[in-house]
């Protein structure tokens, strides 16, 4: 097991455009393409981007179609679009509220079995506020959005069911360019972008029923789908050369690095074996034997992921770990120069964020040398 320390160093602490009280907001998060990093924030009326490589550029502001509980949403490198994926449709919105275009679905609410043409048609329904949601990502160059939608409703059989499909869009005009059935259904989902803006890796949550591992490739004509993991490990990073992606398993139990070709593991690393105990648990808790990994993971680098363990804050400061990336094997635990919260989320530029516990602001890290 590893306790070897490994200093971070504070290159930045950004402060959240939106209040989280004021305007019902989300917490922030940090949006990276190679030339490109971009906070962004979610609130109930409107969704904000800011340039963090350009101090000086405006915040873009984007109306939002519809309340943060209904969906997910991105925003563009260049910061001319916000792509929101909601309860019944795809829809990209420009920085003065235009609609550009818009790709309507099935309806995420399990039991609704209508195309709606308008949020205003369930925004009252206490059941659409908690219908499950699929999620929509630009490619690193622009060109495309991915989208993971409700797809349409299966005849066959005596419990017809709502089957999902994945998208890839043409940005500039809303066309559907490609469509695939993902053999999912999913509660919720998460792209994770590679560097060839035409590949795209998805996981999926279903609950209890497992989680799906998507890769898609699309060579512009055609958009081939594979299955990997055995719908039991969740897709977190892919690394900067775009060879390995990482994963972790749905029971949390284990890290694996796999080739991205051909999705098999390369190298994997067992919580058990590489995270001490909490030094703050109560020595007669046996619980804070079960050491698991938490749901993020991700490559500061090529050569260096980063994790945390899950489930800790009763016992004392969060953990977060560096690993050897090449081999999954333990660097140490990250020495922080003050307590910070919740999980780490990797860039791939060599630097890292945290989010402050008041959800007010995000803390850039990189490794002190």
């Amino acid at each position: 097991m590893t306790t070897s320390a490994a200093s971070a160093r504070l290159v930045a602490t950004l402060t959240a455009p939106l209040d989280r009280d004021r305007d019902a907001a989300y917490a922030p998060s940090v949006l990276r393409w190679p030339d490109r990093r971009l906070l962004i924030q979610r609130g109930d009326f409107e969704a904000v981007a800011v340039d963090l490589d350009d101090p000086s550029a405006p915040q873009t502001r984007f109306p939002a179609p519809w309340p943060r509980r209904f969906g997910t949403f991105t925003v563009a490198p260049g910061r001319d679009l916000a792509v929101f994926a909601g309860v019944h449709s795809v829809r990209a919105v420009d920085p003065a509220g235009a609609v550009r275009w818009e790709v309507r679905h099935g309806c995420w609410e399990g039991g609704c079995r209508i195309l709606h043409e308008s949020f205003e048609e369930y925004a009252d329904s206490r059941s659409h506020l908690y219908a499950d949601s699929g999620s929509a990502v630009f490619s690193v160059d622009g060109s495309l959005v991915w989208a993971h939608i409700r797809g349409p409703v299966a005849t066959a059989g005596p419990d017809p069911e709502a089957l999902d499909e994945w998208l890839v869009i043409d940005a500039a005009d809303g066309r559907v360019l490609g469509r695939a059935d993902a053999e999912t259904v999913a509660a919720g989902s998460e792209h994770v972008p590679h560097p060839d803006p035409a590949q795209m890796g998805l996981s999926v949550g279903e609950g209890q029923d497992g989680a799906p591992l998507l890769w898609g490739r699309w060579d512009g004509a055609e958009l081939s789908v594979e299955h990997f993991g055995e719908e039991e490990r969740i897709l977190t990073s892919v690394s900067p050369t775009g060879e390995h992606f990482l994963t972790v398993a749905h029971d949390l139990d284990s890290l694996a690095l796999h080739r991205v070709s051909d999705g098999a593991v390369v190298a994997e690393l067992e919580a058990a074996d590489a995270v001490p105990r909490h030094p703050d648990a109560d020595p007669d808790d046996f619980d804070a034997d079960d050491v698991m990994w938490d749901y993020e993971c991700g490559f500061v680098d090529k050569e260096t992921a980063i994790s945390s363990t899950d489930q800790e804050e009763e016992y004392g400061p969060v953990r977060h770990w560096l690993l050897d990336a090449a081999g999954m094997r333990p660097a140490g635990q990250v020495a922080y120069p003050f307590p910070v919260s919740g999980t780490p989320t990797a860039l791939g530029d060599g630097t890292w964020y945290t989010v402050s516990g008041s959800g007010d602001a995000v803390h850039l890290w990189a490794l002190d040398t």
